[in-house]
């Protein structure tokens, strides 16, 4: 059985839109998977299309010319209006530009194209394609997904209710989720030691192909202690000179080494929020996992029982990735603070002028006490609206003006950011 993931309708959507569909995201998250899916609902519809994988030479032999190509897909189509599927583009270099030559010429195609972010590592193909694409984010499955996976799809259309229902299943789906991650294979996978090959596979694709090969890194192995690094670190701020001198690089190269870790899926970082740039830490950013057992391979407990895991930084982590969902796409921003006396909230969700505090507790919160920095913040900030994010309570409170929310983290899923 597939794993049903919800970007699908949205890609479908963009199917009759004249742009460039373009399919992002980290090695092994499905990319491949959707288009197929994808293609076989247009051959269901009676349209013409065509696929090419750049990873297969036989195909690779059409991208030799726009020329080629473009003999290739007429013979195809007839003429006649047609979908193109390229997958793994950033195999082609120039690829930017030479869609562009393509597309502006030949308005029957309909191009649908995938990589990974490698990709925009290695050119500059979102300037290339400017006005010309629309790009989608393919992250690994989400918590919602999977449940909805591991359930059978029995209570897709009233997941909020199970939520609320089956509180011991929804721990057990949670403990696993937060020690094996979302990436598909891994994700329908049901042993124990096949899932730490797979995953093994992934780590080892994404270092040989993305990055060394992509990349021309000269010191993959450095690359690699970097992950590392950050697995043990994940949630706290990064002190580049710790980092350099820990792992044995060069300060240029820590922050050029990140900046390829961001870009191709595997973290992201946050900026701080702060209103006085004297009182509190501008610098540093926070670096969270895209996947939690990418994490947890990287810090080398991958499978291990929770109680022997970091738990709440898990589950921190955890948070990031719902958050990350609910913001992307929308004026919202994500940030962290923290002040130079370590006074710190995880994170804080800004919108123009409206601020919220968000603080993540992995237990059960059953008083109303809160902690010293997180009132802090209400008294310095005086947001309207404030959450605190836990396993399963649900009540709220007012401070100083301030509505606190608390609430058990599938809650996430269906609040509004402006507040209850």
């Amino acid at each position: 059985m597939l794993i049903k993931r919800s970007i699908l309708s949205q890609l479908e959507a963009h199917m009759y839109r004249p742009e460039i569909t373009m399919i992002t995201g980290a090695r092994q998250v499905g990319k491949t998977t959707i288009m197929n899916i994808l293609r076989e609902k247009l051959h269901a519809e009676d349209h013409k299309t065509l696929f090419f994988n750049l990873d297969y030479e036989k195909d690779y032999k059409y991208f030799s010319s726009q020329e080629v190509l473009l003999q290739k897909i007429n013979l195809e189509s007839g003429n006649d209006r047609i979908f193109v599927f390229i997958d793994e583009l950033q195999r082609k270099e120039n690829a930017g530009v030479f869609l562009k030559g393509i597309y502006d010429g030949a308005k029957h195609i309909k191009f649908i194209v995938s990589g990974s972010g490698s990709l925009e590592l290695k050119e500059n193909i979102h300037e290339s394609l400017v006005g010309r694409k629309r790009v989608f984010e393919l992250l690994p499955v989400s918590f919602e997904e999977f449940v909805d996976f591991r359930t059978g799809y029995r209570y897709q259309q009233n997941l909020k209710a199970y939520f609320d229902i089956e509180h011991e299943e929804l721990l057990n789906f949670l403990h696993e989720y937060l020690t094996y991650g979302g990436y598909p294979v891994v994700v329908t996978e049901n042993k124990k030691e096949e899932k730490y090959l797979l995953m093994n596979e992934i780590f080892s694709s994404y270092i040989q192909k993305d990055l060394s090969y992509l990349l021309n890194l000269d010191r993959p192995e450095s690359f690699v202690k970097l992950i590392e690094w950050l697995s043990h670190t994940a949630g706290t701020g990064i002190n580049y000179s710790t980092c350099s001198a820990d792992i044995g690089l060069s300060l240029p190269t820590v922050k050029k080494y990140l900046w390829y870790a961001e870009h191709t899926f595997i973290i992201k970082s946050l900026t701080p929020f702060y209103s006085n740039k004297r009182k509190e830490i501008s610098k540093s950013p926070v670096v969270y996992f895209f996947d939690l057992g990418m994490k947890n391979f990287a810090f080398g407990n991958f499978g291990a029982e929770l109680s022997q895991l970091n738990a709440g930084q898990l589950f921190e982590n955890f948070i990031f990735s719902i958050l990350y969902q609910r913001v992307k796409n929308t004026n919202y921003r994500l940030h962290y603070w923290r002040t130079t006396d370590m006074a710190e909230v995880d994170f804080v969700i800004t919108k123009g002028p409206d601020i919220i505090p968000v603080e993540v507790k992995f237990t059960h919160l059953d008083k109303d006490r809160f902690g010293r920095a997180f009132l802090s913040f209400i008294t310095k900030y005086q947001p309207k609206t404030a959450y605190i994010v836990n396993v399963s309570a649900r009540f709220s409170k007012t401070v100083d003006g301030t509505t606190i929310y608390v609430i058990p983290f599938y809650d996430l899923f269906y609040i509004s950011l402006a507040g209850q």
